[in-house]
């Protein structure tokens, strides 16, 4: 290979993997009200504190704050060149902690530590586990969360790396959440212009949502969104290659299919503004363009804030399913294998006001 052949990258495979490797991610960015507004238009999320400057300032931010989910995918998609251009898919996600709020203006960057390797029993590719932290201009942690993804072998028979496989924590400790959330002032949450009367206080353990409405996804919209992130990954991309694979189409990006799913949940959870943490997550079957998407959670856990009275948080499972609405809130069959449908099962931290 000459040296001008070598300015390029085909990114990392899964032997170019190490545990205890650091790998700092190219390019900071600044997230702007344009990408906001981009986002809005992608995925319709409606929540009162994340979509007005004067509702947010009422009850004690600066301004309104960048939605939670834009913040991960712009994390997420400085990882995607060095640990995912490869993939072939990316399979979960766990403690997931939203840490600070971000506003237009911040710069966001990332970086990851290497904290599993496993080669898949087909020896043709393998899963590596990784923790990746978003820091801002100031370099204060805003995220932090650990992914797991499966990753091209360069060679089938390259030999594999003894098996180190993390194990994350089941949940995220309630008594972790709510640093992202200033004190708010309760009395001047305008439930009305929320869109809901409910608050903390007024769900149950065990109570089940369905959210009803659908929304189809297109082909230039899962692109364009993927795009947003500067998620480089070869399978949402480019169809002359992924016509060649085992689904012959480009892939949707999970983060797409959790936006979707997050902007439908506001029929039912108006108040739960923020996404305080990601306990766990799957993607549990391909999301393609042309399908809909449907929604509906499950209230698992509620828990009190350290100090907090003004905001508490519920633990909530947020299924999606494509192509079938969530009537009878779709999850798993009579054999225990999820149902028919279902493509993505997130565990949250939800928090909202009392």
């Amino acid at each position: 290979m000459s040296e001008r052949e070598s300015k390029s990258r085909r990114g990392n495979c899964f032997e170019d993997f190490a545990v205890g490797q650091v790998l700092t991610h190219a390019t900071p960015r600044t997230v702007t009200a344009g990408d906001v507004a981009l986002y809005t238009g992608l995925y319709g999320p409606r929540f009162a504190v994340q979509s007005s400057d004067a509702f947010a300032r009422a009850i004690g931010y600066p301004r309104a704050p960048v939605d939670d989910l834009l913040v991960f995918h712009v994390v997420f998609g400085k990882s995607v060149p060095d640990i995912s251009l490869n993939a072939v898919a990316n399979l979960g996600y766990a403690e997931c902690r939203f840490l600070r709020p971000v506003y237009p203006g911040d710069t966001l960057s990332a970086i990851s530590e290497v904290i599993g390797l496993r080669e898949s029993s087909s020896r043709t590719s393998g899963i590596v586990y990784v923790r990746t932290a978003g820091r801002n201009q100031c370099g204060e942690a805003v995220l932090d969360y650990v992914r797991w993804v499966m990753v091209r072998k360069r060679h089938p028979q390259s030999p594999a790396p003894a098996p180190v496989v993390p194990k994350p924590a089941e949940r995220v400790d309630a008594s972790m959440l709510g640093a992202a959330v200033p004190g708010i002032d309760v009395g001047r949450y305008d439930l009305a212009l929320a869109g809901a009367p409910h608050r903390w206080g007024d769900y149950d353990v065990g109570e089940r949502i369905d959210h009803i409405d659908g929304m189809t996804l297109e082909e230039a919209e899962h692109q364009i969104a993927t795009r947003l992130y500067q998620n480089t990954a070869k399978v949402h991309f480019n169809q002359l290659e992924q016509a060649q694979g085992q689904f012959k189409r480009r892939l949707v990006y999970g983060g797409v299919v959790i936006s979707l799913a997050r902007a439908l949940s506001f029929n039912g959870l108006a108040n739960a503004f923020h996404i305080a943490a990601i306990n766990g997550g799957r993607h549990v079957a391909p999301c393609f363009a042309g399908d809909t998407v449907y929604a509906w959670s499950e209230v698992l856990e509620k828990a009190e804030l350290p100090e907090r009275r003004d905001v508490g948080a519920l633990r909530a499972r947020l299924v999606a399913a494509k192509n079938r609405n969530c009537a009878d809130f779709p999850l798993r069959n009579a054999a225990g294998e999820y149902a028919d449908g279902v493509i993505l099962d997130l565990d949250l931290w939800l928090v909202l006001p009392r």
